[in-house]
């Protein structure tokens, strides 16, 4: 990597690290105000936000859906779209171009996929329903996980900041594919010939080098209905979409159009669309649940998972590779600060909610209850213990002078 290319790497990530930080916290708020809310007198107001219908009409297309759902398939779109842009950047000119550094974040995203999910099979295979969920403890959410990293400042390694963000884009990377693969309904031909003749023609935008980013939104919505329509998850066109986005082509403004659109992007995804997403997603009524209700299957599966499989399956993994000499530890971090970084990718809310929706679509209310309880239990376990271990960590005399 050059100068050049280098030096606007650095930039783009402590862009990124700045915006998850600060929209980790206003996702923790949203999502206590949207508890708070569903267990107050005003639970009714609340679930009518979400069930308030919405359409979109022109001649014969017709989109029809409640608030929830654009939130979940229109908006979540765009965090996706942005996913991919990051992911297409850094594995052709960032931190994650080089093998030697995609080897350990590489183990860690596949043992911390594996592990939670075979808990939550194992806890819940005797209930044929129950097992459709056994992706929901895969998931990392990087805003929730870089916001509490960041609550420690310097006493933590940027290459340990750097190891999560990579971990959680591969991990993001394998949610995609298992929603594509697993959670998505029967298909519409028609539509998915339209979507793929769309994605035909941003590939020949991006080879003929249009410089107006208008043409690739204008196709790209396209393709985001044509999506929509053919039974595959909607938010898949998204990541799809960005992979057309010229890298280094210039737009009409004179900026490299991949990362101004990336850059301007991240604040709306950090501070709009995942907080809004969480207060749609969070409210769980508490009326009645008791601690047997906690210990059922489905949500001991997930807290399970998230909290007990991220650890042992990252950590575990992790730990092998780098004996084995495979990887190294991250520079200038402890094995103390490692391990609880491992505890933090067992954050997995908003992308776990996410697949939790998807998993049980056209099943009963009482089953999003569970993954609620499931993923904010294991969640919020991740949180305090990740915290704590990172809190009785003391970096060590050499790390101190070079930070």
């Amino acid at each position: 990597m050059d100068l050049v290319a280098y030096l606007q790497t650095t930039l783009m990530i402590k862009h990124v690290f700045q915006h998850d930080s600060a929209g980790g916290i206003l996702l923790v708020l949203m999502a206590v105000a949207a508890l708070l809310l569903a267990n107050s007198p005003f639970a009714s107001i609340y679930d009518g936000f979400l069930e308030m219908p919405l359409q979109i009409r022109v001649g014969a297309l017709d989109i029809a859906k409640p608030l929830l759902l654009w939130v979940n398939d229109g908006l979540m779109a765009v965090f996706f779209f942005m996913i991919g842009l990051e992911i297409k950047r850094e594995v052709l000119t960032g931190h994650l171009s080089s093998p030697s550094q995609v080897v350990l974040p590489g183990i860690a995203a596949m043992a911390g996929i594996a592990v939670p999910a075979f808990l939550y099979f194992w806890l819940n295979q005797h209930d044929a329903v129950a097992v459709k969920g056994w992706a929901i403890p895969s998931a990392t959410d990087i805003a929730f996980a870089l916001g509490v990293l960041s609550l420690f400042g310097n006493r933590i390694p940027l290459s340990l900041k750097l190891f999560l963000l990579s971990v959680a884009i591969f991990d993001d990377l394998g949610a995609i594919l298992i929603i594509a693969l697993f959670y998505s309904s029967e298909l519409s031909v028609l539509s998915l010939i339209v979507a793929c003749t769309g994605l035909t023609l941003l590939f020949v935008l991006n080879r003929l080098s249009v410089r107006r980013q208008a043409a690739y939104i204008v196709v790209g919505i396209v393709v985001w209905i044509a999506v929509l329509k053919s039974g595959v998850h909607a938010t898949l066109a998204g990541f799809a979409i960005a992979w057309f986005i010229p890298l280094k082509l210039k737009n009409h403004d004179g900026h490299p159009m991949l990362e101004h659109l990336e850059y301007s992007l991240t604040p709306w995804v950090s501070f709009a669309i995942l907080p809004l997403f969480a207060f749609a997603n969070a409210g769980v009524s508490l009326t009645g649940v008791s601690m047997s209700a906690l210990l059922t299957p489905i949500p001991l599966g997930i807290a399970a998972g998230l909290f007990i499989g991220k650890q042992v399956g990252i950590f575990g993994a992790c730990w092998l590779a780098i004996k084995l000499g495979l990887a190294k530890l991250p520079d200038r971090a402890t094995w103390m600060q490692f391990y609880a970084v491992t505890v933090l990718c067992g954050i997995g809310f908003t992308m776990s909610l996410f697949i939790g929706s998807l998993a049980f679509e056209t099943q009963s209310a009482a089953y999003m209850v569970d993954i609620k309880l499931g993923v904010l239990i294991g969640s919020l376990c991740s949180t305090i213990v990740g915290s704590v271990l990172l809190a009785c960590s003391q970096p060590s005399k050499e790390t101190k002078e070079e930070i």
